[in-house]
């Protein structure tokens, strides 16, 4: 009854934080007008994308978190130790800072967003490509795990690099994308979003059970009848899919992933992931929620960027975990 509880009230508080996002900001909209003509493009064309992106991608990072966490059995696993996040950055750093401006013919051309949305699935997936290849080669997950700290280390030297090389403004491009902002789907690239993001939501509820199994040790797995390379290889695409999206489109989420499965195991006191992974999501959403408030915050309509706001509510829990640990 008390997870229940917990997942009937998360509910409510992501649905009021949507609403609240939605109403208001640098201008409030009462909520009885909010399908009025007036207020049409500030609620459907802004407000309302920014409020179901920033719902999802925390949604999609808290998953995240947990599974890799479950996974390595390290409490300080995030998205972005595989160092696909930093995948997603290198190739954006390319677009950004190397000045490829081009256009690709299909049907019409793509802007520039697209280029850069384009860029971050393909550093995602290469990275993720990579990991997927050493899994079926690399039997233990503490190799692998150091692997991914390995690739994100490389991306990271190799963005700088650029960096030093770069334009100001191009550097500049990279830093505001590097904030994080979940205004940057657009309503018309809005379903595909909550498309992609869905599927690896759903693809996570289906690991509930084999990782169950597995935080047991891979012996009690393997009696339980779980594939334990299958679920490797899915905890790996799950996990590179909702961070290859999210990054792509809304740039680097820092501490949602790390920090919100540990609010849920207080909040539950069980490791039963049953009841940690419907709890996580909505902790996530939650999370972005707030921090997409807060970021709207200030008078005459300056956003703060969302990686300034996220430490905030991941920083306390992490040294919570570290310390009590």
């Amino acid at each position: 009854m008390r997870t229940r509880s917990v997942i009937f009230l998360l509910i409510l508080l992501n649905l009021a934080a949507v609403a609240v996002n939605i109403c208001y900001g640098s201008i409030h909209i009462p909520l009885d007008e909010l399908l009025e003509e007036r207020w049409h493009f500030i609620v459907w064309e802004s407000r309302m994308p920014a409020a179901i992106t920033a719902l999802l991608t925390g949604s999609a990072l808290a998953s995240c978190g947990l599974l890799l966490q479950s996974y390595f059995r390290n409490p300080l696993a995030g998205p972005s130790i595989l160092g696909i996040t930093n995948g997603a950055n290198l190739m954006v750093a390319l677009v950004t800072l190397g000045g490829l401006r081009w256009s690709i013919t299909w049907g019409s051309s793509f802007e520039m967003k697209s280029v850069v949305v384009i860029a971050a699935f393909i550093g995602s997936f290469l990275v993720l490509a990579l990991l997927l290849f050493l899994g079926r080669i690399v039997r233990s997950q503490v190799t692998l795990l150091i692997i991914g700290i390995l690739l994100s280390y490389l991306s990271s030297a190799l963005i700088t690099l650029l960096g030093y090389y770069a334009s100001a403004q191009g550097f500049q491009q990279l830093m505001l994308w590097g904030m994080g902002d979940f205004s940057s789907v657009s309503i018309t690239e809005l379903p595909g979003f909550v498309l992609l993001i869905d599927i690896g939501l759903l693809a996570s509820l289906l690991l509930i059970k084999p990782l169950n199994g597995w935080m047991q040790g891979e012996k009690y797995a393997m009696n339980l009848g779980i594939d334990l390379r299958k679920t490797r290889l899915m905890v790996l695409g799950v996990t590179g899919l909702l961070t290859a999206v999210t990054t792509a489109w809304c740039g680097p989420i820092a501490f949602v992933g790390l920090s919100m499965p540990h609010v849920a195991r207080m909040l539950l006191k069980t490791d039963d992931h049953g009841k940690l992974m419907p709890v996580t999501i909505l902790l996530g959403g939650l999370c972005c929620s707030l921090c997409l408030w807060l970021s709207t915050r200030p008078d005459g309509g300056t956003l703060l960027p969302i990686n300034a706001l996220t430490p905030l509510f991941g920083v306390p829990v992490i040294v919570y975990v570290l310390l009590k640990k």
